[in-house]
């Protein structure tokens, strides 16, 4: 098949979503597709952007072809990208969305190539209503929605959402695949070495953006908590701030917890992430809602117990007892998950279910899913 990817790619630095279509790109070109990659020009406007650059230091993907043409807020580029598209005449165009912001662009350009009677367009959704809501957030997304031929939801939420938008697109939900992308496991002596971490400390990892859905601060009281204090729990702390610094330094100030974090808050490159996960004990997402999380899939990769809160599709991909914890999301209960996973040790038995519990999560089983939709 021809297959066009349109979202997020190089040299966007997009978190998880730019990773993601490079691998989903390398994949199919691996089964022998031909596969091209259409990404942003302008992806946002920068008041809509909260961190420091949407830009990556990083080297161009090897054997991948990326066209930077799409500029999210212009009309007139939405129908050139369009006519492009119909004219080149692909058998599958893959969409992914993840905020209501870019439904004006990406249904414009959907309606223009499905004029061609030819391309199928199937939706990747991370989200329909995103965690941050806005006015207008449904009109947007079903403008979008009523532009697709079929649709894959990484948790069952969001695919509760999409059905109450419309509930006639053929969609299914299949899991999140494993971030397979970020290199082999170090040992853990080798990754605390490269951090400057003593061997002996209890260590949890919090990964990625920091947004206040994804409930850092309750973490940072959650160690202000007896039972993590007498522990001497640390946190390894690896993300750039997408809000108010202000709010979790003076947290950190509260508790008295500048010795006990590890602080590396500018943004992490995809060749660092390995040594972050492989230094940790355990990664925590004590998250305020959810619908996925990719972080899970880096865990899995990297056979990193979890402990995430009971929120959207968070308990879907950590089973309870298996290979981490669910707790509640709230201070207190966080601070007992973590309390349990150190005086339990059950970070042995976690890892070693793991290994089995992610080969559900394969690259094959989603890339399938999607063609079967295209059908």
């Amino acid at each position: 098949m021809r297959i066009v990817i349109l979202g997020s790619a190089y040299p966007l630095r997009g978190g998880g979503i730019a990773s993601f279509n490079e691998r989903l790109a390398e994949h199919y070109q691996q089964l022998g597709h031909e596969v091209d990659i259409y990404s942003f020009s302008l992806q946002y406007p920068n008041f809509l952007f909260p961190g420091k650059s949407q830009f990556s230091d990083e080297s161009a993907p090897n054997g991948l072809r990326i066209f930077s043409k799409v500029n999210s807020v212009n009309p007139f580029n939405w129908i050139k990208i369009g006519l492009e598209l119909k004219k080149a005449n692909y058998d599958l165009l893959i969409v992914r969305f993840w905020m209501p912001f870019f439904g004006p662009c990406l249904g414009t350009i959907q309606r223009i190539v499905r004029q061609n009677k030819h391309t199928k367009v199937v939706c990747i959704a991370d989200n329909i209503i995103p965690h941050e809501h806005r006015i207008g957030d449904q009109i947007l997304a079903k403008y979008f929605l009523n532009a697709v031929d079929g649709c894959v939801t990484m948790s069952r939420s969001v695919l509760d959402d999409l059905k109450e938008i419309n509930s006639k697109i053929p969609a299914t939900y299949t899991p999140h695949p494993l971030y397979d992308n970020y290199g082999p496991s170090i040992s853990l002596e080798q990754a605390r070495a490269a951090l400057k971490i003593p061997v002996e400390d209890k260590v949890v990892l919090f990964f990625g953006f920091i947004r206040q859905y994804k409930g850092l601060d309750m973490l940072l009281e959650a160690l202000g908590k007896v039972e993590l204090q007498e522990l001497n729990v640390k946190l390894l702390l690896a993300g750039e701030f997408y809000g108010d610094e202000d709010l979790y330094q003076s947290l950190i100030q509260k508790y008295g917890l500048q010795d006990r974090i590890y602080l590396h808050t500018s943004f992490i490159p995809n060749d660092e992430v390995g040594k972050y996960f492989c230094a940790a004990d355990v990664v925590v997402l004590p998250y305020r809602t959810a619908t996925q999380s990719g972080i899970t899939q880096v865990a899995y990769h990297f056979d990193l117990p979890m402990i995430v809160t009971r929120v959207g599709g968070l308990p879907e991909l950590v089973h309870d007892g298996l290979v981490g914890t669910v707790v509640e999301p709230n201070i207190a209960e966080i601070a007992k998950g973590i309390a349990s996973f150190y005086n339990q040790n059950k970070g042995s038995v976690f890892r070693e279910n793991m290994k089995e519990e992610k080969k559900k999560y394969s690259w094959d089983i989603f890339g399938e899913e999607i063609i079967r939709l295209a059908k």
